[in-house]
């Protein structure tokens, strides 16, 4: 069958984009071949942040003493926030799929698609062509090749989420966005919860005390941190796991040392980074060039070297946020129906990590503003100052801001505090409008809130060497 557009994958760009497509009177083919809504709705941001929340209220129950509160025997029913999660997930996923149902010229394909040339998708034993196809499939764990892992009986981000019963001692591999959030949660939840990273700092893409700010308030809650530790083997022993490490080490003189040592756990979760979901796509047969990992090569309107075939989402690599993954279908839409030239070179990212205290940033970090040549000046306060975050009793964290010295626009905006993710838009405003911080450093916040917490970072703000 010939069709208008063609779409591989219902994550945060192919859903939206199908819809949209199809509102304008055009056949359209969705391909499926799990579920609709892709990664987000189905194994990240919404079943993640459903337990993250009943873990922060599980932290607050436990701890409640701390605030003045008397709460006894506070416990964790895993069962039940596993039964909440997932009704939270089907009713997301039904949403989605009373979108695709209303639509008739939107044919939906639950099956695996495959390119057989390069305007040509094999699904269901038949063969579909169209001008327009558009990849969204996403990606999944990425799997290290370390001895012995494979058989360990090993969690990825997807399968911890069905736990119904509290791991005794958790190990989580990898200090990265997703590592992090699910060894808090489970901390929260009340299982011992070992880091293993092979950096010197967790969520190494950030500036050095910003790590350093967010490791320490997760060891005050008990977390335990393993750094510069290359995993070498895995052994199940019974009931255990066993990780065979090499950890290297520097002494006052500076001399680097490497020693081994084990680490036994009861589980064991995987969260080392993604693998984009193209291996059995047949992009070969189409011409679709990827990079060494496997991602779709893209320019700045998200096309591929062949024209007339896009690629969206985590699928081409880059930053691997639900929200990046809707602005590409902004920028597509815009481009392909609207006739602008938008692209994503210049694009501004926003995210949050959704630890407690969250990390919300968007822009570059000072090193990677350092990297780039800019002059600049830089701000930064601690959370301590922030009034709300006193009377709250949550004052871990801090706030930073670069700048560009030559015209005072802000480069880069970190918000590590309670309501981090909130605050860290107000900055991001004036970087989308290009005004300078100077627009708000005399500006009126209202007291007593988080986001107060700017008068004191915009005050701040230094010339730097």
């Amino acid at each position: 069958m010939k069709y208008d557009a063609i779409i591989i994958g219902s994550g945060q760009s192919g859903s939206p984009l199908s819809s949209a497509l199809a509102d304008l009177g055009l056949t359209v083919a969705l391909i499926e071949e799990r579920y609709l809504g892709g990664t987000c709705i189905n194994t990240g941001c919404t079943p993640t942040k459903t337990m993250v929340h009943r873990a922060q209220v599980a932290h607050y129950a436990r701890n409640a003493e701390r605030w003045g509160v008397i709460a006894r025997d506070a416990g964790v029913d895993l069962p039940k926030i596993v039964a909440q999660k997932d009704k939270v997930v089907l009713g997301f996923r039904g949403g989605k799929e009373k979108q695709v149902a209303k639509r008739p010229n939107l044919h939906l394909y639950r099956s695996h698609a495959r390119f057989t040339g390069p305007h040509q998708i094999a699904v269901e034993g038949a063969t579909h062509d169209s001008e327009k196809i558009f990849i969204d499939t996403g990606g999944r764990p990425h799997i290290p090749n370390v001895p012995g892992l494979a058989a360990s009986g090993y969690l990825t981000n997807e399968t911890i989420l069905d736990l119904t019963v509290l791991p005794g001692h958790l190990i989580v591999l990898g200090g990265g966005y997703i590592g992090l959030e699910f060894a808090q949660m489970f901390a929260r939840f009340g299982t011992q919860v070992t880091v293993i990273h092979d950096s010197p700092q967790i969520v190494p893409h950030e500036d050095p005390e910003v790590s350093a700010e967010l490791q320490k308030a997760l060891e005050a809650e008990g977390l335990n941190f393993l750094l510069n530790a290359r995993t070498t083997g895995v052994e199940r022993a019974g009931d255990a796991l066993v990780l065979s490490l090499e950890v290297t080490s520097t002494d006052p003189l500076g001399v680097t040392k490497i020693s081994a040592g084990a680490i036994t756990g009861s589980h064991l979760l995987v969260a080392t980074g993604r693998t984009p979901n193209t291996g059995d796509l047949g992009l070969d047969k189409a011409g679709i060039e990827t990079d060494a990992h496997g991602f779709i090569k893209v320019n700045g309107r998200l096309e591929t070297n062949v024209p007339g075939v896009w690629a969206l989402g985590d699928v081409k690599g880059g930053p691997a946020f639900t929200h990046i993954s809707y602005n590409d279908y902004q920028i597509v839409y815009a481009n392909i129906i609207e006739g602008k030239n938008l692209s994503i070179d210049h694009r501004i990212v926003p995210y949050c990590v959704y630890t407690d205290p969250e990390l919300g940033r968007a822009g570059l970090t000072e090193k990677e503003a350092r990297a780039q040549g800019y002059k600049l000046k830089i701000g930064s306060a601690p959370m301590s100052s922030v009034s709300r975050a006193i009377e709250r009793d949550e004052t871990a964290g801090l706030m930073k801001l670069v700048v560009d010295a030559t015209n005072d626009q802000i480069l880069g905006a970190t918000c590590l505090g309670a309501n981090g993710g909130e605050v860290v838009h107000i900055p991001y405003t004036l970087m989308l409008g290009k005004l300078p911080y100077t627009v708000l450093k005399g500006g009126v916040f209202i007291h007593p809130t988080m986001a107060e917490g700017l008068f004191f970072l915009f005050n701040a703000v230094k010339p730097v060497d």
